[in-house]
């Protein structure tokens, strides 16, 4: 290239969805005649309701397809208030409503409203790559808390946020229901979250994007503690509730003040998300949830296929959770008697002879002081039961041999 192209210095700190790069190695695999069993991407390969896809449809014969504003068309944003004051007990208005192009934006969005560089910032580690990109890439101090295995389920290392928080820290990012290891938060849990947010002043992203995708009752948020409205933004999804990751929708719900300014920052990079896929998003929201109740059945019956075939294998253990459609099992064992040490190696040997595609702990984040054991992330959204059950069988026979 031109010798006067210079690479700005802040690109250094931008980090990738490593997930992405996984999945780059599998179709290079499948592209050499090789059969591959996805489990490493949280897409889904169940359809878009139908009712959904005809409001797009009709929506684009009406001539939706223009400019709406940046914040969003008032009938979703007035659809999205009410469903999030139904399930979240909050009292939102339009005013508290900022349509996005997908659920990433959010993340941006909010660090740049409210994050100076040199500010802290608590974010889950294992966890979404993003965040700690994009703390980092607007100048922000990316500082992990993890995750610890409890009875049945994952929850949050409280006590290693609580430790982590310093007179620098500003921000909490907050991925109850999480990616990756489905741990969920506990009443107690979100009381004490609450708590340390309000104690210590911090502004705090909720990231619901698996606030849906939940087998056993109903999710529960943070943003009902006390306190906690006032100084939350919400990242909502359509992508997964709906199977509408490619449809690139989403919203950040919050204050009026903070929201006001995210919109700002909607003129500023994409003026507005698509008009006819909002009109989508309105159906999906108030329409017929016959097809929505029966992805998350498909999802349920995934779920327990791969839990029951995964505690078979020797030297894996995995848990069951009850939200998202991700698993953590513990590898450490079967690494070990495999002969690894590394994950990169590992899943890379295991591609090459079973076929089998996953995402690992190193995906997540770096590990954290005290880290012992070994994890995988398997999703089971892309992938149906026939190759669920064949996939794992070799991944079994793979491991036992």
């Amino acid at each position: 290239m031109n010798h006067a192209f210079r690479v700005a210095d802040r690109v250094a700190s931008l980090g990738v969805e490593t997930a992405f790069v996984v999945a780059a190695q599998a179709a290079a695999h499948a592209a050499a005649g090789n059969r591959v069993f996805p489990f490493h991407l949280g897409d889904l390969n169940l359809a878009t309701p139908d009712n959904i896809k005809e409001a797009a449809y009709q929506a684009l014969l009406e001539g939706k397809t223009g400019y709406t504003a940046n914040v969003g068309i008032i009938e979703l944003r007035e659809a999205l208030a009410e469903e999030f004051n139904r399930t979240r007990h909050t009292s939102y208005t339009p005013a508290n409503v900022a349509v996005q192009p997908g659920g990433k934006p959010v993340i941006s969005k909010f660090l740049l409203t409210v994050m100076n560089p040199g500010d802290e910032v608590l974010y889950p580690n294992p966890g979404f790559p993003i965040y700690e990109s994009q703390i980092e890439f607007h100048g922000g101090v990316a500082v992990p808390y993890g995750t610890v295995p409890g009875e049945s389920n994952f929850t949050f290392d409280l006590d290693g946020l609580e430790q982590a928080i310093t007179d620098k820290t500003r921000i909490l990012i907050v991925n109850d229901l999480h990616n990756p290891t489905s741990a969920e938060c506990s009443a107690e849990d979100r009381r004490r979250i609450a708590e340390l947010a309000v104690k210590h002043e911090l502004m705090v992203l909720l990231d619901e994007a698996y606030f849906d995708i939940h087998y056993n009752g109903q999710s529960a948020s943070i943003i009902s503690e006390p306190g906690m409205a006032e100084r939350s933004v919400i990242l909502y999804t359509f992508s997964k509730r709906f199977a509408m990751t490619g449809w690139r929708l989403g919203a950040a719900l919050g204050p009026e003040e903070i929201i006001s300014l995210i919109g700002k920052l909607n003129v500023n990079d994409e003026s507005c998300s698509n008009h006819f896929v909002q009109w989508a998003a309105l159906e999906a929201l108030t329409g017929d949830q016959s097809d929505v109740r029966a992805i998350l059945e498909v999802l349920r019956q995934r779920r327990n296929r791969c839990v029951e075939l995964l505690n078979t294998i020797e030297g894996v253990t995995c848990m069951r959770p009850e939200a998202t459609f991700y698993l953590w099992p513990d590898v450490t064992d079967a690494m070990k008697n495999k002969g690894f040490t590394g994950y990169q190696e590992f899943i890379g040997d295991v591609l090459k002879r079973t076929g089998v595609s996953m995402c690992a702990r190193s995906h997540f984040g770096k590990p954290l002081p005290g880290e012992t054991r070994n994890y995988l992330r398997l999703a089971y959204s892309g992938i149906d039961l026939e190759m669920i059950e064949e996939g794992l069988a070799r991944f079994k026979a793979y491991l036992e041999s």
